[in-house]
């Protein structure tokens, strides 16, 4: 039997495919909880406005990706710390402390976004990665001063 998947099944697949499973497992276990659906003429087309609907979305979070993309790129932070000795600092610079930052400059985005694998410790500048989308990277140019 031909079934929709509604929500991803382990082994089976994932939300919206299309999978052939044994009569009984579709309608003793998946239709019952909701797992899946019918394949009917009627659901196919639900499915493809669906898809149709989740891929506008997702074309208009790319779009807004690549505006801030454009305006990150131009952006440099400058980040006073206090020091201790010549170069390294007293404490460090985390990847909340650059979200903070971005913040009061008027850039609003998630602070998973900033990939910092390790806090700042020393004076100087950093390019910072930063996953605005699936497919969209930018970098930040980051500069760590004497406070």
């Amino acid at each position: 039997m031909e079934v929709i998947l509604t929500k991803d099944v382990d082994k089976i697949g994932k939300s919206g495919a299309v999978v052939k499973v044994k009569d009984g497992f579709a309608r003793n276990f998946l239709m019952p909880k909701g797992l899946a659906i019918e394949v009917t003429s009627g659901n196919l087309k639900k499915l493809d406005e669906k898809n149709q609907k989740i891929s506008l979305e997702l074309e208009k979070k790319k779009g807004a990706a690549e505006e801030l993309k454009a305006r990150l790129d131009n952006l440099s932070l400058t980040i006073p710390a206090l020091v201790e000795g010549e170069e390294s600092l007293y404490g460090s610079i985390t990847a909340l402390d650059i979200y903070n930052t971005l913040k009061e400059e008027g850039v609003e985005l998630d602070k998973d976004c900033i990939i910092l694998n390790n806090p700042i410790k020393a004076l100087g500048v950093y390019e910072i990665p930063l996953k605005l989308h699936s497919q969209v990277e930018a970098k930040l140019k980051v500069w760590v001063v004497k406070k």
